[in-house]
């Protein structure tokens, strides 16, 4: 592959390109991709926003994301080891059908008005299981068809669509709930979901290098053991479950529409959203990130900085206490504008970082690891990506039960700050990584 020293440093802030450029088939991958994302981030938000709705607790969302827990964990190591082992297109077609069914049984679910808790726990956790799969398997395949060298800007590309979707989706979702129901937020994912598979059907066959193996525990074990041997990589894991298990408030939302700021599902909706915004705009601005050249040191900083935005968005909701003023389906005129532009800015900030901090993180991954092993070493990275935050559901909705709503994202953003810096401190290896000698 080659080498990044062979391109010219961009002087352009603005993103790179040429990943679409010299692969057609990345572009077809990213386009279907995020444009079922945009589904799935509004039955996320919708989700949450029903099962407030039928609870009025934030420990009944919170455990949304508890339950799914270990079935995503499994499905993170066995679909890294399905990527490792077969076509990884067709991997992913099966994984991604699974997770479309989910969704439809979602949306049947709310249409017929079961209001029994257990069923969207089940049908939640299979679509987060099918979902891990998908991701391991997508992130394994995106070395094959791209140089290394664009491998920082394709990840760039990647915050740019998820970005977009988690900005798009949650307000759509905030809007539909708002105005024609939970039911046709399901139904509109549903359709959504659809763009997916054209992504991944236009794909090549891309069968892992040494062709396929029988997967099973002697090849989960190998992972394992190519993990031990990988400082660097273990790091960025470590980082990045200390950043998610302690800055992810996103369960805290609804109550803070219901209780601190007010709007209800707009509320809840726009700071979802800002999230993402931060990100969509650090995307646009990455230009020169594909020619960093000391990835631990942007992965530091960038992670502080997040832990930082968090501290400053439990800090906005500190003088406002948990004083009831509405209901989750209040009118968006009961907003407290003034803290919801200052928590929409924090959230902002904080996705700003996260994503930079993703950019480092994924390239490091995919340059540093070979292809033989990428597929389980995706494997565990989608579930510290994706259960870090679930562990942080557990974490803020035990803390939540205090009724001090400030009091996770304040504490968990110092807390983020002092481990990374820590971590980092003591790790010289990852401290001082060079992509320009990717080691993993």
């Amino acid at each position: 592959m080659t080498n990044p020293t062979e391109t010219p440093a961009r002087r352009s802030h603005w993103v790179d390109l040429s990943p679409f450029r010299e692969s057609p088939a990345f572009m077809r991958l990213w386009i279907g991709t995020n444009i079922a994302n945009i589904g799935a981030q509004m039955t996320l938000v919708a989700v949450g926003l029903h099962i407030f709705a039928l609870t009025g607790s934030t420990s009944a969302v919170a455990l949304v994301g508890v339950v799914g827990l270990v079935p995503m964990i499994i499905a993170g190591v066995y679909g890294g080891l399905l990527a490792d082992s077969f076509d990884r297109r067709l991997v992913a077609l099966i994984a991604e059908t699974v997770a479309w069914l989910s969704v439809i049984g979602l949306a049947v679910a709310a249409w017929t008005h079961i209001d029994a808790l257990w069923v969207y726990y089940v049908l939640t956790t299979l679509n987060a299981v099918a979902t891990t799969i998908v991701g391991t398997t997508r992130s394994a395949i995106v070395p094959r068809l791209l140089p290394a060298r664009l491998l920082p800007a394709a990840s760039a590309l990647n915050g740019i669509g998820f970005g977009a979707a988690v900005t798009l989706g949650p307000a759509l979702a905030g809007t539909l709930v708002a105005t024609v129901g939970i039911q046709w937020t399901y139904t509109v994912d549903a359709v959504l979901f659809l763009a997916a598979f054209t992504g991944i059907i236009t794909l090549p066959a891309i069968v892992p290098e040494g062709g396929t193996r029988r997967p099973g525990f002697a090849a989960v074990v190998q992972g394992l053991a190519f993990l031990r041997r990988a400082p660097n990589i273990r790091s960025s894991f470590l980082i990045d479950i200390i950043a998610m298990t302690f800055g992810m408030p996103r369960v805290l939302f609804p109550a803070v529409g219901a209780l601190v700021i007010g709007g209800g599902a707009v509320t809840v909706a726009v700071l979802t959203a800002s999230f993402a915004v931060g990100m969509f705009i650090s995307s646009v601005f990455s230009g020169r990130l594909g020619h960093v050249r000391w990835h631990g040191k942007a992965i530091r900083n960038a992670v502080v900085a997040y832990g930082g935005f968090i501290a400053a968005f439990g800090l906005v909701l500190l003088p406002l206490g948990s004083t009831a003023s509405g209901t989750i389906t209040d009118s968006f005129a009961s907003a407290n504008l003034p803290a919801l532009a200052l928590a929409a800015l924090a959230l902002a900030g904080a996705g700003g970082a996260d994503n930079i901090s993703s950019v480092f993180r994924t390239s490091m991954m995919q340059s540093a690891v070979p292809d033989s092993m990428r597929g389980r070493t995706q494997g565990l990275f989608i579930v510290v990506v994706t259960g870090g935050p679930r562990l942080g559901d557990a974490w803020i909705g035990l803390i939540a039960a205090t009724t001090l709503l400030w009091l996770p994202s304040l504490l968990g953003g110092l807390l983020i700050v002092s481990l990374v810096l820590l971590i980092v401190a003591v790790n010289k290896s990852f401290r001082d990584y060079d992509a320009l000698n990717p080691l993993p």
